[in-house]
């Protein structure tokens, strides 16, 4: 057993790592732990629209879906009221999580804006791993009144397990309710990405059909699929815009929610500036789908193996079980894998993994037959500047943080519901309004990108010393937690959600 002292700084580590992180942490030897012991205890202590000169009440109602079988309830809308202005013609690339929140949002504030999503897909992408919705995240899916929606489409993740090299459980770790920071993988609010998706295009969708009798002529929300664009050119009052189909149209406002490898932000940006962004993080993932086996319920388990391998899969009580493969070895292969087609990706996946121990035969023969492949380098996006000029970056595309922060989606919906706030009080002041959503959501970027320790790499062992200290010290967490409770308030000290009555919210 390890001595007093040093099972001291391996919880302090693994507590601060275990609160922030969207995977659970993976320590490395001795010598990494003390070279980055000091950084990692430091951190760990610390409408009414106006129009014709009149006042505009919608009489009609919104509704929301809140449980499995979409039984309708009521929500009542408040009265709508946003800066004068004249109505905008927005254009939104994306229909991801970002895209479909902000359309709803600028919809909710003045039903007369004329808003496009664009989306490259053929149909609406609903499908993607699970994801946690946190802190300000829960927030604003409250006053947009989804939450009990989105609660419904919610998996059944009851926690994690640890295992021990011949992959029988050594520590368990529960639930972490929202609102909560506490030691462990899970959150209250775990669904799949496309579900999450699902329910915001649908729930802008239907709130359309309540208010379009109220829009004037050119108003409303419209999703055009199987599109791109391919030029932008501003000017002082907006963006001309060409459309992979070879149309061109005018907009006062283009919002880049396309994601991590933004095509939007490289033409307003520039390739340069756009590269410069990326910050790898060293970590190469790919992520699938296989036949869920008997024994596999609510729980997520997670295995460590040599050469700096990860494996999880997370269950949920579905039919398949989600596996998850990180490495931070076979970095140039992998890289220049996902250049390739899909079979050479999985190829390479294959060697990176090849006596990886646990149930890897299972999981390479899935991988193999599955149809839901996807791999990539994981990092962060850092924009110096998220908007230029009538341009301007959301969710992803201009702050991704990376799954290791788990707070992907809960970034989307704190910048969606900002930029939507700032656009409805600032009326037609377009370019104050990208200032003020800039200014406003640094801090919470800030807080969202954070990363555990000054090195991911000291969470990946290399070495069986590393991962026999990692699996004790996990062990003995597990214990405490039981005896104690470590969970502190998620907002303590933390960024506040401002409140925009101009976006007329259930609440």
């Amino acid at each position: 057993m390890m001595s007093n002292s040093f099972c001291c700084l391996i919880l302090s580590v693994l507590q601060y790592h275990l609160t922030y992180s969207y995977l659970v942490p993976f320590s490395s030897d001795m010598q990494r732990i003390s070279r980055f012991t000091p950084t990692l205890l430091r951190i760990g202590r610390k409408a009414e629209y106006i129009y014709n000169q009149r006042t505009f009440q919608p009489a009609c109602r919104f509704f929301t879906t809140n449980s499995a079988k979409h039984n309708l309830s009521e929500v009542r809308q408040k009265t709508l009221q946003s800066s004068v202005g004249m109505p905008l013609n927005v254009l939104i690339v994306g229909a991801g999580v970002c895209g479909p929140a902000l359309a709803m949002l600028l919809q909710g504030s003045d039903p007369s804006h004329k808003i496009t999503v664009v989306e490259r897909s053929p149909s609406l992408r609903t499908t993607g791993q699970q994801i946690d919705l946190k802190n300000q995240g829960v927030d604003v899916l409250r006053k947009m009144a989804l939450l009990d929606t989105v609660k419904a489409h919610c998996v059944n993740e009851t926690g994690l397990e640890i295992l021990d090299s011949d992959g029988k459980p050594l520590a368990l770790f529960g639930i972490s309710p929202s609102g909560q920071r506490r030691i462990t993988l899970t959150s209250e609010y775990e669904i799949m990405r496309g579900d999450l998706v699902n329910v915001l295009y649908k729930a802008g969708l239907e709130q359309y059909e309540k208010l379009k009798h109220t829009l004037r002529k050119g108003g409303g929300l419209a999703y055009e699929f199987d599109k791109t664009i391919t030029e932008l050119n501003q000017n002082d009052d907006g963006v001309d815009v060409t459309f992979s189909d070879g149309q061109q149209k005018h907009y006062d406002l283009v919002v880049a929610a396309d994601g991590q490898g933004s095509k939007t932000r490289r033409l307003a940006f520039g390739q340069e500036v756009s590269d410069a962004a990326w910050n790898p993080l060293g970590v190469q993932a790919a992520y699938f789908s296989i036949p869920r086996i008997e024994g596999e319920g609510g729980l997520a388990r997670s295995f460590n193996a040599l050469g700096r391998r990860l494996l999880i899969t997370r269950t949920s009580g579905r039919p398949v079980t989600q596996v998850l493969l990180f490495t931070m070895g076979d970095a140039e292969k992998l890289k220049k894998s996902y250049k390739e087609s899909i079979e050479r990706q999985k190829e390479a996946f294959a060697d990176a993994f090849r006596d990886a121990g646990w149930q890897n035969d299972r999981f390479m023969s899935g991988m193999e037959s599955c149809n839901d492949f996807y791999a990539h380098e994981i990092g962060q996006i850092k924009m110096k500047q998220l908007s230029k000029g009538r341009v301007v970056l959301l969710g992803d595309a201009g702050y991704c943080p990376s799954p290791f922060t788990g707070m992907g989606a809960t970034g989307c919906l704190i910048g969606a519901y900002v930029l939507a706030g700032e656009l409805a009080r600032h009326g037609s002041d377009v370019p104050g309004a990208l200032r003020a959503y800039e200014d406003i959501v640094r801090p919470p970027i800030a807080e969202c990108q954070q990363l555990p320790g000054a090195s991911l790499g000291i969470f990946f062992p290399s070495s069986k010393l590393g991962i026999w200290i990692l699996r004790n010290a996990l062990w003995a967490v597990s214990k405490v937690n039981i005896a104690f409770d470590w969970s502190q308030s998620e907002n303590k000290g933390g960024w506040v959600l401002p409140e925009y009555p101009e976006l007329n919210l259930a609440s």
